[in-house]
């Protein structure tokens, strides 16, 4: 099995699951016990700041949106990109937080880069492999500009990145420069 930790699935446009539909979900955790991850396109219409005083009685700074993670229950997390708050090293720039300490920390700080969540996606041994199978996700490597940029239209953007690579590899080209139109 190869692990997708650090990539990115993202909904096919077939994939009408109301819970994923034009979803693209950070995978944090791969292994032969299932997969965790976190759906970087669903802002509440709550932010941090909002629900912050049910968390802890420090005083938050952050006004990031407040993101839905997915249908499964679980504890606040935090994608952000200070090591030494790490729980987890999702890629190289880009690390989950979910305990008080470290949310605290991300929360009364002014890191601009956190993103806070409620919920997270979750797959059982086997079953992302199924979905995979099925052709319900395509993937994509993550960057940090992925993570942390803007998410309105991370959806589009990234299907349009997979198809262009798609692209390429049927017509087997060797080098494509950043900005073709440049040359």
């Amino acid at each position: 099995m190869k692990s997708l930790q650090g990539h990115l699935l993202v909904a096919a446009p077939e994939l009408r699951d109301p819970n994923f539909f034009h979803a693209v979900v950070l995978i944090f955790r791969h292994d032969d016990e299932g997969a965790a991850g976190l759906i970087l396109n669903r802002r509440t219409h709550a932010t941090i700041q909002q629900i912050w005083k049910q968390i802890s009685e420090t005083t938050c700074q952050s006004r990031a949106p407040l993101c839905l993670g997915g249908p499964v229950e679980g504890p606040l997390m935090a994608l952000h990109a200070q090591e030494t708050l790490s729980e987890i090293d999702v890629m190289p720039g880009v690390y989950v937080a979910a305990s008080q300490a470290n949310l605290e920390e991300l929360a009364t700080g002014d890191d601009d880069t956190a993103r806070f969540f409620v919920g997270y996606s979750g797959w059982g041994a086997g079953q992302l492999e199924r979905e995979l199978e099925e052709s319900a996700w395509l993937t994509l490597q993550a960057s940090p500009e992925h993570v942390f940029g803007d998410h309105d239209q991370l959806w589009e953007q990234t299907t349009k990145e997979i198809k262009s690579r798609e692209l390429i590899a049927v017509l087997k080209i060797k080098h494509v420069p950043k900005e073709p139109g440049l040359n």
